[in-house]
C-alpha cells in the first residue's frame, strides 16, 4: 500500500512542478488545427508518471522482490520511454519509432510474454504490442483520457490479481494506476500538463506487458485485458479502419476518433466526454471482473460488449450528424 501512496504523490507533486513556471523542463504542446486545445500546455506529465512508477516498483521490489518478467517489461519500457521522450523534443520519422517499438517487443517476447497459440501466437503478440502502444499515443488527444484509462485499466488488472492471490502482479500493476491517478490531479480538464508520447507510449507498452504478464501467469485468458481496455481499443482500431478504407495516410495526424468527433462536431466539452469515457471505461471493466469468474457468462458478456459499441458508434455519428446540419 506504501508503494501505491509512493507512486502516487511522486506523480502528482512532478507534475505539478512540470506545469509551473519553476519548470526545468520546457517542452510545450503547440496548438494545431487538429489540436482539442487552444493554448501551448506542457507535455512533460509522462516523466513524472514514469517516476511515479519506478518510485513504486523500487519499494516494491525491496518489500517483496523484483518478478522475473518485470526485468523484461522494464527494459521494454525504458526503450519506449526513451524514444519517445526524443520524439517529444523533436519529432522523429516514422520508420525509427516503428523500429524501437519492434525491439521492445522483441524484448517482452525474449522474456517469454507471449500468448500461447504456437507461431500464431507469437506472431499476434508481435502485432499486439506494437499496436497496443501505439493506440494509446493515438488516444491520448484530450484532458484527463489516457491518464483515466491508465487509472481504471491497470485498476482492474490489479484486482484481477488481488483477487486471485497473486498480490505481488496486483502491487505491481497498482503502482502504474497509483502514479497515473497523480497525474490525473493536473490533467483533469481543464488540464494544466499533458503526458507526451514518453507517457502515453510507455503506458501502451506497459498495458500489453503487464496483460501478456498476467495471461502468462494464467490469472485470466486474453479476453479480458482486451475488454478492460476495449474503449481504447475499439475506437482507435475502428478509426484506423475507416481511415484505411478511405485512402487517407493513417501515419498522419487527425482528429477523426469518436471522443474528438464529439468535442469538435458535437461541441461537447472535455469534461462532459472525458466523464462519459470513464463510464464506458468502468462499467466494461466491472463486467470483465464479474465475468472472469463464471466462465459460462463470457460468450453473453463478449456479444453484449460487442452490440453496445456498435450502437454507441452509430449514436456519435448520429450526434455529429445533427450538429454538422446546423
Amino acid at each position: 500500500m506504501i508503494a501505491l501512496i509512493l507512486a502516487f504523490v511522486a506523480a502528482a507533486l512532478l507534475s505539478l512542478w512540470f506545469s509551473s513556471a519553476h519548470t526545468p523542463l520546457h517542452i510545450l504542446d503547440a496548438p494545431n488545427e487538429r489540436s482539442l486545445h487552444e493554448h501551448p500546455v506542457y507535455r512533460t506529465g509522462g516523466l513524472a508518471i514514469l517516476a511515479g512508477i519506478l518510485a513504486g516498483w523500487l519499494l516494491l521490489a525491496m518489500q517483496s522482490g523484483w518478478p522475473a518478467s518485470m526485468s523484461w517489461i522494464a527494459a521494454a519500457a525504458l526503450l519506449i520511454a526513451a524514444v519517445s521522450l526524443v520524439d517529444d523534443i523533436k519529432e522523429l520519422s516514422p520508420l525509427i519509432r516503428l523500429v524501437v517499438h519492434g525491439l521492445a517487443a522483441v524484448v517482452l517476447i525474449a522474456g517469454g510474454l507471449v500468448i500461447p497459440w504456437g507461431l500464431f501466437g507469437l506472431i499476434l503478440t508481435a502485432l499486439a504490442i506494437v499496436w497496443m502502444l501505439n493506440l494509446f499515443n493515438f488516444m491520448d488527444g484530450m484532458d484527463g483520457f489516457a491518464g483515466g484509462m491508465a487509472a481504471l485499466g491497470f485498476g482492474f488488472l490489479a484486482t484481477a490479481g488481488w483477487l486471485q492471490d497473486d498480490a505481488q502482479y496486483a502491487l505491481y500493476c497498482g503502482v502504474v494506476s497509483a502514479a497515473a491517478m497523480g497525474f490525473l490531479c493536473l490533467n483533469f480538464p481543464p488540464a494544466r500538463i499533458f503526458m507526451g508520447d514518453a507517457g502515453s507510449a510507455t503506458l501502451g507498452l506497459l498495458a500489453a506487458a503487464c496483460s501478456l504478464w498476467g495471461i502468462h501467469s494464467e490469472l485470466f485468458p486474453l479476453w479480458f485485458p482486451l475488454l478492460v481496455f476495449s474503449p481504447f481499443i475499439v475506437d482507435a482500431t475502428v478509426t484506423l479502419l475507416r481511415r484505411a478504407l478511405k485512402r487517407e495516410r493513417i501515419w498522419e495526424a487527425h482528429c477523426t476518433h469518436y471522443y474528438q468527433r464529439l468535442i469538435k462536431s458535437a461541441d461537447w466539452s472535455h469534461r462532459k466526454t472525458v466523464l462519459w469515457e470513464y463510464l464506458l471505461m468502468f462499467s466494461v471493466g466491472i463486467s470483465a471482473l464479474l465475468t472472469l469468474f463464471n466462465v459460462q457468462l463470457v460468450p453473453a458478456c463478449l456479444l453484449f460488449w460487442c452490440i453496445a459499441y456498435i450502437l454507441l458508434a452509430c449514436r456519435v455519428d448520429t450526434i455529429c450528424a445533427k450538429s454538422d446540419n446546423r
